[in-house]
């Protein structure tokens, strides 16, 4: 028998929106230990890496490389930046990360101001040297950013395994090994290097 009583409306809950955060905001969180960047907005940040040898030579052989390869490009050059080079991919939502090793093209150098330490704009390539406190989901939401925001080369390199993932816009990953030669061009024209050498 109706009662005449309605029952209760039922409304699905949804989880308030998080915050969006701008980077000059980031930046002036206290030092407290934490890597920090922003993923559209969205903070994120877990204790300082503490880096290791495997890391740290990684980094300087694909820095060399790089380097070496740079210095014989006719002027204006780009910039070969590493160890936590802040760069700040897009804006409004915000987009900053600090990577591993960074190759900044002339044009994108020009451009640059006194106002900020970081860089602003889309770097040709950005390497991410994997550490044991790196999680897939940490690294694969990065890799998914640079991507969406329109970075034309993304390197994933494991000190570990000695192998190397190159992901590029509408491609598929491609997994190199010691016994295969990488490029980057059009963006980095002429650049080729044994995989070898980004680890000795």
């Amino acid at each position: 028998m109706s009662t005449g009583i309605a029952p209760p409306t039922v409304t699905a809950f949804s989880p308030p929106a998080p915050r969006r955060m701008t980077t000059e905001e980031m930046l002036a969180l206290p030092e407290d230990g934490k890597e920090r960047w922003l993923i559209n907005g969205e903070l994120r940040e877990k204790p300082m890496t503490v880096r290791n040898r495997f890391h740290s030579d990684v980094l300087i052989c694909v820095g060399t490389v790089l380097k070496n390869w740079r210095d014989q490009q006719p002027e204006p050059r780009g910039k070969v930046l590493g160890g936590e080079a802040g760069i700040r991919l897009r804006r409004s939502p915000d987009l900053t990360v600090g990577v591993d090793v960074v190759y900044v093209p002339p044009d994108m150098i020009t451009v640059q101001t006194e106002e900020t330490t970081l860089v602003d704009g889309l770097p040709s390539l950005i390497v991410e040297i994997l550490s044991p406190n790196d999680t897939v989901e940490e690294i694969n939401e990065k890799i998914d950013s640079y991507r969406a925001a329109g970075v034309p080369h993304v390197w994933v390199i494991d000190p570990y395994q000695r192998t190397l993932v190159v992901h590029r816009p509408n491609e598929l990953p491609a997994l190199f090994n010691l016994n295969q030669e990488v490029t980057a061009e059009p963006q980095l024209p002429g650049f080729r290097t044994p995989v070898a050498r980004l680890f000795d």
